[in-house]
């Protein structure tokens, strides 16, 4: 509602920018100055761009108060005319047919009564000053008592003038009526008239309201409760409902397929609860996607503890038969008892009613020590676009909630946690097990692998966008369904094609059934290969260790040997007397030499070169030569083999000065050669 108090020209600029800001129409209601000419808005005006439609538009509906200025009826003022004859007295002494081009025209009966009232309130003077010896014209500023009189008797008059009755107050206001117009389709029409003085009002109603309806005079708040889109809840639910009829349909085919092989060294009964656990889940979408838009606020809260129990026992029945056989197949082959050649249905079924005691007990506590509840949560206000009402929406959320939520989550989420990664460790553990009697345990294990980065996933970002209905609703259920259909796939899919593509024959089945213990007794056997075959790794990768240790031993003492090699060959030359006389003839054996080199020994006579002297009959023939007895020695002049206590390579030779008797006698020092 905004009232303005400005003059003419000031109002076209004022509602010229009122049109290019929008504050307009039925959200605006417009107060200003009803004693404009009917067409002040159509004056040309350079000092504002608007036309005079868009101005129309920007006015419309606005209203104007004034105060009476011409009497209404048609009868005899206190002034000797009525207001017809002034106003036709007016017209003839201005001589002119548009009026609205003269200024002050409007107002001239407020000017007339002005006079007779200044005339009235003089008489009542003159009377009361001459009670008192005095007279008007005795009036000065500085005489109160004349001042007085006037004010008093100003402030006394009252009569019936050309502009209705006249009167003033004590600030020597006129009290005059007051007269209403709304500006309706480019015209002025008149509404309603109130007299002060009578506190009376004459209402013509002719009013009209843009929006139908008188505009509220606040901006009004509408609670506003965010819910989840229909169409992705109906979508969400209408793939739940898909994987609630698929688990139906593995239910009944693990029934009917009971005794074929493939079903029955599978563990049914803990398939069975891991379909149910994946329809449980399912199910919970629905629960997941009901707010204020379904149940009313005081059910909100049992919809909170039914989503927690089913959510929780529906993951742990799902979850925890697939962690149940995995744990079993890990014990399985950890274990070196006979008796654990057999998987016990026991065992997988009291792994998963540990697990679910645990969730009956966190949720027991929780709802009995600190119950779920509903919570709003408030955000800011918009305003709506598909209105011009002057509304506001206060969104709301709603959210199940409790006063320690975040340890209860905590407690909730650290446990399945650790469930989850010690259920993925036991899946990488058993990756390349194979057991007939859980024939499926490495898809057991690719299932996991799926539940875990999902639920990795989904559960922090849950969190994060949880004022986000439509998101939040969308990326749990999405992690629902994908669970539960990659789960029941990878566990049935396989024996489903194994059924069709396998029908049974007669006595199959059941040969297969008695085969089992051999079965049995096989993996226990390839299990203990198994250690064993790890067992000689461990003695492999010792046995290498020490053999590259010695082979730096070997390469640390020949390098040592080299250094004594030149100073051996000086010191034999000196002590030449002292060797013992040998008739044994040397060989050289060295490639790097050609067969024409001049200190060159001569090879055996049935070389036919360098490399086969090696095959020699004297030297094959001889495995140990005692220098003492006459003999053929083979000394490679290559390399240093380490063979006998001196052993003189390539470079002692070329090193050596002298004859080639004098190598050999060199050579001959050693005292055992072994070849």
């Amino acid at each position: 509602i905004i009232v303005g108090v400005f003059y003419e020209d000031m109002a076209r600029r004022v509602f010229c920018q009122a049109y290019k800001e929008k504050l307009y129409g039925k959200k605006y209601v417009w107060f200003i100055i009803g004693w404009y000419p009917d067409n002040w808005y159509r004056v040309k005006d350079d000092r504002h761009n608007c036309t005079v439609e868009q101005l129309e538009e920007a006015l419309e509906g606005h209203f104007t108060t004034e105060a009476v200025i011409l009497h209404q009826e048609p009868t005899l003022t206190d002034v000797g005319m009525t207001a017809k004859e002034f106003t036709q007295r007016l017209n003839e002494r201005l001589n002119t047919t548009d009026t609205s081009l003269i200024t002050g025209y409007p107002e001239a009966p407020l000017a007339y009564d002005a006079v007779w009232s200044v005339a009235f309130a003089f008489n009542k003077t003159v009377k009361k000053l001459a009670e008192k010896g005095m007279k008007l014209e005795d009036f000065d500023y500085y005489n109160d008592e004349i001042t007085n009189a006037i004010y008093s008797a100003m402030n006394s008059t009252k009569f019936l003038g050309i502009s209705g009755n006249v009167a003033f107050t004590a600030k020597g206001d006129r009290i005059a009526w007051t007269q209403v117009e709304q500006f309706i389709n480019g015209s002025y029409v008149k509404l309603g008239v109130y007299d002060a003085v009578a506190d009376n009002l004459t209402w013509y109603n002719k009013e009209k309201w843009l929006g139908g309806r008188p505009p509220p005079d606040h901006t009004r708040v509408i609670d506003h409760l965010r819910v989840v889109s229909p169409t992705l809840f109906y979508s969400m639910c209408g793939l739940a409902g898909v994987g609630i009829l698929a688990g139906m349909l593995c239910l009944v085919f693990n029934y009917s397929n009971r005794n074929r092989q493939c079903v029955a060294f599978s563990q049914p009964a803990i398939n069975n609860l891991t379909v149910i656990g994946c329809m449980i889940c399912l199910g919970c979408i629905v629960l997941l996607g009901l707010d204020g838009k379904f149940v009313p606020a005081h059910t909100y809260p049992v919809i909170c503890q039914i989503r927690a129990w089913l959510l929780s026992l529906g993951f742990t029945l799902s979850y925890g038969s697939m962690f149940s056989k995995i744990w079993t197949v890990h014990q399985m082959t950890t274990t070196r008892r006979k008796e654990r050649a057999r998987v016990q249905a026991w065992e997988l079924f009291t792994v998963l009613a540990i697990l679910i005691l645990i969730d009956i007990g966190v949720l027991t506590a929780w709802q009995v020590l600190d119950p779920l509840q509903r919570k709003l949560e408030i955000f800011a206000r918009i305003q709506p676009t598909n209105t011009e009402d002057d509304i506001e929406l206060l969104p709301q959320l709603e959210h199940c909630n409790s006063e320690n939520l975040n340890v209860w989550l905590g407690v909730l989420f650290g446990y399945k946690g650790i469930l989850l990664i010690f259920g993925l460790f036991l899946a990488y553990e058993t990756r390349s097990v194979k057991l007939k009697q859980v024939n499926d345990s490495r898809f057991v294990g690719m299932s996991i692998y799926n539940v875990v980065v999902l639920c990795v996933i989904t559960a922090p970002i849950s969190l994060i966008i949880g004022n986000q209905e439509d998101a939040t609703f969308a990326f749990v259920s999405l992690a629902i369904i994908l669970c539960s259909f990659l789960s029941m796939g990878l566990i049935f899919v396989p024996k489903v094609k194994e059924v069709i593509q396998n029908p049974p024959r007669d006595g199959s089945e059941v040969k297969s059934l008695t085969d089992s213990l051999v079965s049995r007794e096989e993996e226990e056997r390839h299990q203990k290969m198994l250690a064993e075959n790890e067992q000689l790794k461990k003695q492999i990768a010792e046995m290498e260790d020490r053999i590259r240790e010695l082979n730096q031993k070997l390469q640390e003492r020949a390098r040592q040997r080299s250094v004594m090699s030149n100073t051996s060959v000086t010191t034999a030359s000196t002590n030449a007397s002292t060797k013992p006389a040998s008739t044994n003839r040397v060989v050289f054996l060295d490639p790097h030499i050609s067969d024409s080199h001049a200190r060159k020994p001569s090879w055996p006579q049935s070389a036919a070169n360098d490399h086969s002297v090696i095959t020699h009959n004297a030297i094959k023939s001889a495995s140990s030569q005692n220098l003492t007895t006459p003999s053929l020695i083979a000394v490679d002049a290559n390399s240093d083999s380490g063979l006998a206590s001196y052993s003189y390579g390539k470079n002692s030779y070329n090193e050596r000065k002298g004859s080639t008797s004098d190598i050999m006698e060199i050579s001959a020092t050693s005292s055992n050669f072994q070849l």
